[in-house]
């Protein structure tokens, strides 16, 4: 390790957001105070949380939801920017990913109430037109030309970690490591030269063990997976992942998809498509867009295996350090 990284003090933030916590690990020379660092971060993600949740009835996306057919809307940059973004991966993974899913997301219990049998039947008979057909934007308005329940919650952590890395580099910090809840984004190199390293977590809901780790320099990684969120209804568990086919949770999909992009946002949404698409689809439309791509699927032993597209975790990784076992740094 270098004098000056050595000279560097490490500073570890973290906060609530989201119903879970953001984190930022910087280094910065000896004097340096982390405070105003720390309450922009906190301000970052609860302009994401104010514009984007679907627990807040207040909040922009829901005032949307509730606006009438036709009306234009008006909306913040960084929303109508994540909406975009939604319908573009939307048409790009042919409806594997859909911001459109809200009435299903709220029916099947994954928003602020409980699951209930009419909603359940109405979403899953629900004719659904896609949001590229349904959403006009303008440069700082929004008008819905149908009927849609909007949710944002397979790209707004993606977007709130976005929004922590531009933060840091708002004040001058441009080698960090940030995320919420798995979500992760690596800005730079660390203080000694060497890339970020970012644990791939095993797909086991009874406890949190790392399956491998991967190193990350200006790049950002999400996972996808049905092993921490569910409801369970009827004794069975159901992953909190829709299938916009069918306005219910998924029946088979693998057991998690990470994805590594260059913004944390298109990661977290195509890491929620290709577990829609499932393996075979899935790694096609992966190496079709050029995504780095990591399949974990259940095997009938109990084991998992590894199926990886793009050059980070394509063939030519196997067996290589990425695939080392062991705590991330």
């Amino acid at each position: 390790m270098s004098k000056m990284s050595t000279d560097l003090n490490r500073h570890a933030l973290n906060g609530p957001t989201m119903g879970t916590r953001w984190s930022a690990l910087f280094f910065m020379p000896p004097g340096f105070d982390p405070e105003p660092v720390r309450l922009a971060l906190q301000a970052a993600v609860e302009e994401v949380d104010a514009q984007m949740s679907t627990w807040r009835p207040d909040s922009a996306l829901m005032r949307l939801n509730a606006a009438p057919v036709g009306d234009r809307v008006a909306c913040a940059s960084g929303l109508i920017g994540v909406l975009r973004l939604g319908v573009m991966i939307g048409q790009a993974s042919a409806g594997a990913f859909d911001i459109g899913l809200g009435d299903a997301v709220t029916a099947w219990g994954f928003g602020p109430d409980a699951a209930t049998p009419d909603g359940i039947r109405r979403a899953m008979s629900a004719t659904r037109r896609p949001a590229s057909e349904t959403l006009v934007f303008g440069e700082t308005e929004v008008c819905k030309t149908a009927p849609i329940a909007l949710d944002l919650n397979g790209i707004a952590k993606g977007h709130g970690v976005d929004r922590l890395a531009e933060t840091l580099r708002d004040h001058g910090i441009t080698q960090a490591l940030v995320g919420i809840d798995g979500e992760m984004r690596a800005l730079g190199l660390r203080p000694d030269g060497t890339p970020w390293s970012i644990a791939v977590e095993a797909p086991d809901a009874g406890r949190r063990s790392v399956h491998s780790v991967v190193t990350l320099e200006d790049a950002a990684i999400a996972t996808s997976g049905d092993y921490r969120h569910w409801v369970e209804i009827g004794g069975k568990r159901l992953s909190h992942t829709m299938d916009p086919a069918r306005g219910a949770p998924l029946v088979a999909s693998p057991a998690s998809v990470t994805v590594v992009a260059a913004t944390c946002a298109t990661a977290d949404a195509w890491a929620t498509a290709l577990m829609v698409l499932g393996v075979d689809k899935g790694t096609a439309k992966a190496r079709a867009h050029g995504l780095d791509a990591l399949f974990l699927v259940r095997k009938g032993d109990g084991t998992v295996e590894s199926i990886g597209t793009g050059p980070l975790f394509g063939d030519a990784a196997v067996g290589a350090a990425l695939w080392d076992q062991g705590p991330a740094a």
